[in-house]
């Protein structure tokens, strides 16, 4: 991903229409979802966007080895022969823990033979408030056991207090200290106070070479809504007709439901396209999604829901 000097008078350039974000948020909600086996196919579609994620206090190797399992196969077996999709390489994005399992999670997945790439968060997850000097090893240390995907957090107060040029300097940091992994920049939008501020920390974060913007660290209060994602695909989108390059979004924190995966994926195809449609330019970020996805998928191949039982995690 390249960095580009800061154009800081593009950032004080924004301002956005809150009443228009609202009203676009609000059709994106009331939209009928596609039905049948247009809406299997979709959420295939979503279920290899999805980052399989474990961040809990009590993470142990054996429930990554669990996650990584899963990760490699997502939807029960005999559920992807009755849709004839059981050859088609159907995997989650990637698995995404914290700095200390990264090892965990790749020699599981190289022992299940499955090259699903490793996601660390990192930079002091989920506050940011730790030195930059231990941040940017905790991004060092995740990279040299193996993680091929950084989840940073941005330093909220330096968006808050408008200091731009600053952020951008630590975020490049980060985005050096990553090296050849991706770098996914958390706004954590539930605390930076407005739409303006989303969309310049946004730009900001694009500017200094993320390869996605992400919305939330699934802590905050306010994680992953539509407003919030039209302000920043539609900072996607005026950053890629600028400068020609494609950066990814990543939704995080309370999209639970396979519904709720059908609407991003929708407001995605139509704000930026197709092509954005692919794990490589969109994730959702979620823990529990998945499970819903494949309770979904079981009602559309046996007519009947699931008992808890049926669907295991792993």
């Amino acid at each position: 991903m390249l960095c580009f000097i800061p154009d800081l008078a593009w950032v004080s350039r924004v301002r956005v229409n809150q009443p228009a974000v609202l009203r676009r948020a609000q059709q994106v909600q009331t939209r009928r979802t596609v039905k049948k086996e247009w809406q299997a196919a979709w959420l295939l579609k979503a279920v290899t966007c999805i980052d399989l994620t474990t961040l809990s206090g009590d993470d142990t190797p054996s429930n990554v080895r669990r996650l990584c399992f899963k990760a490699k196969h997502p939807i029960r077996d005999d559920l992807m022969e009755s849709m004839g999709m059981q050859d088609k390489g159907i995997t989650s994005a990637a698995v995404c823990v914290y700095p200390s399992r990264v090892c965990d999670a790749v020699k599981a997945l190289k022992a299940a033979k499955c090259n699903i790439p490793v996601a660390s968060v990192a930079t002091g997850f989920p506050a940011g408030q730790t030195p930059l000097k231990t941040r940017l090893e905790e991004v060092r240390l995740a990279v040299e056991d193996g993680a091929s995907e950084i989840d940073i957090v941005i330093n909220r107060t330096l968006a808050l207090t408008a200091q731009w040029e600053a952020l951008y300097d630590e975020i490049r940091q980060f985005r050096e200290a990553c090296g050849e992994a991706h770098m996914k920049t958390i706004l954590a939008v539930g605390e930076l106070g407005s739409f303006s501020n989303i969309y310049k920390a946004s730009l900001v974060a694009m500017m200094a070479g993320s390869d996605f913007i992400k919305t939330s660290t699934g802590k905050e209060g306010v994680n992953a809504t539509f407003p919030v994602a039209i302000v920043m695909v539609r900072a996607i989108r005026e950053y890629f007709w600028k400068t020609g390059v494609k950066v990814g979004f990543k939704p995080a924190g309370g999209i639970s439901s396979a519904k709720d995966s059908l609407l991003w994926l929708s407001l995605i195809k139509e704000e930026l396209g197709e092509e954005w449609l692919s794990p490589a330019l969109f994730r959702l970020g979620a823990s529990s999604l998945l499970s819903d996805i494949e309770r979904q998928i079981f009602h559309y191949v046996t007519g009947r829901y699931a008992a808890y039982h049926d669907l295991p995690m792993a």
